[in-house]
């Protein structure tokens, strides 16, 4: 079936001066370099300075849940007394960015589907290995590892004879509950072409959408997921692609380098691994080789 075109620009919006200048008396320095360094050694994450007003809001927030007096208390609280790491699992909650919708990147979406995918199908069928198993890192919500069973839906021929699992995981478990109701806005559902639209979802309330395949529901697992547990992603192996898109922009070189080694071992030989278009491998290891699909570049392990 042919592959419908579409595209969609991404948008960012930074705090005012304002706001940052107000953050002085909610924040110190100290304090928020003392926390910016928990988060970091815990997920990977990098915060730089400019995201002290951030944190800050944030921080405000859970002291507010907690009925906790002082930002330096909050911060002690996290660690050294939340044992069990729930009170960090909030904090995550909130801090984590969520800017996802379906059919993100068409075309890189397009090289999935009309170059790589065809390869490792074609090379699996003269193996007789029916399993496809892909990994959508850094969900969010769910619209890309959903957006990724409609395009194999639509380009499988006999997709019911595959033993497909797309793995879709993520830190944040706010967006993982979000993502197995499968309901959503306007806006996530916005570049999705008018056949799929109707094929695949139907309006559910307010300017909301439902999911209706139960067949592309059951191609996804759902797993809460650090990318930064390195006991965890030891168990994931076996994957004929990696989709990590717009996730390692938050972290710095050393914790993207850890996160791209693993994916490198976590892929089959023959696997691709697709970043986001503002993003390269290539910068952060040289195990993948560099190939370019469509409009795409994508990163093979050989």
């Amino acid at each position: 079936m042919h592959f419908p075109l579409s595209a969609a620009p991404d948008v960012r919006i930074c705090p005012s001066q304002r706001k940052v200048d107000r953050l002085i008396m909610d924040i110190t320095v100290y304090e928020f370099e003392q926390l910016a360094d928990f988060i970091y050694r815990k997920t990977g994450i990098h915060y730089e300075a400019k995201k002290m007003y951030y944190l800050s809001k944030r921080i405000e927030k859970r002291m507010d849940s907690l009925g906790i007096d002082s930002s330096i208390e909050y911060i002690r609280f996290l660690r050294y007394s939340d044992a069990d790491g729930q009170e960090l699992q909030h904090f995550i909650n909130l801090i984590t960015v969520n800017e996802t919708f379906f059919f993100r990147d068409f075309p890189q979406l397009r090289s999935f589907a009309e170059h790589s995918l065809p390869e490792v199908i074609a090379r699996k069928s003269t193996g007789n290995d029916n399993k496809l198993r892909i990994w959508s890192a850094g969900c969010s919500t769910g619209e890309e590892p959903y957006t990724l069973a409609i395009i194999l839906k639509e380009m499988l021929d006999f997709s019911s004879l595959w033993d497909i699992e797309i793995l879709a995981s993520d830190i944040d478990l706010n967006v993982l509950e979000k993502a197995k109701r499968a309901v959503f806005s306007e806006r996530s559902i916005k570049e999705v072409p008018h056949e799929y639209l109707e094929k695949y979802f139907e309006p559910s309330g307010s300017d909301t959408y439902q999911l209706i395949d139960d067949e592309l529901k059951e191609m996804i697992r759902f797993e809460h997921l650090n990318l930064f547990d390195k006991t965890e992603l030891r168990k994931h192996r076996g994957y004929d692609f990696v989709f990590c898109r717009n996730v390692l922009i938050y972290f710095d070189d050393a914790s993207r380098k850890e996160v791209v080694d693993h994916f490198y071992v976590a892929l089959n030989r023959g696997g691709y691994i697709y970043m986001g278009s503002c993003e390269s491998a290539g910068r952060i290891t040289t195990a993948f080789k560099i190939k370019r699909a469509g409009d795409a570049l994508v990163y093979l392990k050989e």
